[in-house]
């Protein structure tokens, strides 16, 4: 099975990485699935990119990237798994269902924070979005 996982770095993330790691179907010894971990940059505003040079907006791109991803891989290691990562940049629930469809991968697991359905109006969520817009089944840690 090819496997998304979507992190942030934040809590949830961490409660997702515990969830997989307790359940040895999606991650134990006897599991065989194909990882990709995925975290999503919000843009910088045209303005502060257009004051950096190229190579110092990649650099920041890159060094927020690793910051999570770093983490997330050194825990798959630890669990016998060898995930590929990438890094994106735009809205993160945009830019997880795309790679997530062009992927054609067979699952999403993701953290979700558990936001009340009248905050989920006023702020969006990220994991709303990836519901909205594509067709991979979703796994959401709460």
């Amino acid at each position: 099975m090819k496997i998304l996982l979507a992190v942030d770095g934040s809590p949830y993330t961490k409660k997702m990485l515990a969830y997989l790691a307790a359940h040895d179907e999606l991650l134990g010894n006897g599991a065989r699935h194909a990882y990709t971990v995925i975290t999503v940059q919000a843009a910088l505003p045209p303005r502060a990119r257009a004051a950096l040079s190229k190579e110092m907006v990649d650099g920041y791109y890159a060094e927020e990237a690793a910051k999570v991803l770093d983490p997330v891989a050194k825990f798959m290691a630890q669990h016998g798994a060898t995930p590929a990562t990438v890094a994106a940049i735009g809205s993160a629930g945009e830019e997880i269902a795309k790679y997530a469809e062009q992927g054609q991968f067979d699952l999403i697991v993701m953290g979700a924070r558990g936001h009340s359905p009248l905050s989920k109006l006023v702020m969006g969520s990220v994991s709303t979005k990836v519901l909205a817009s594509c067709s991979t089944p979703v796994l959401l840690i709460r």
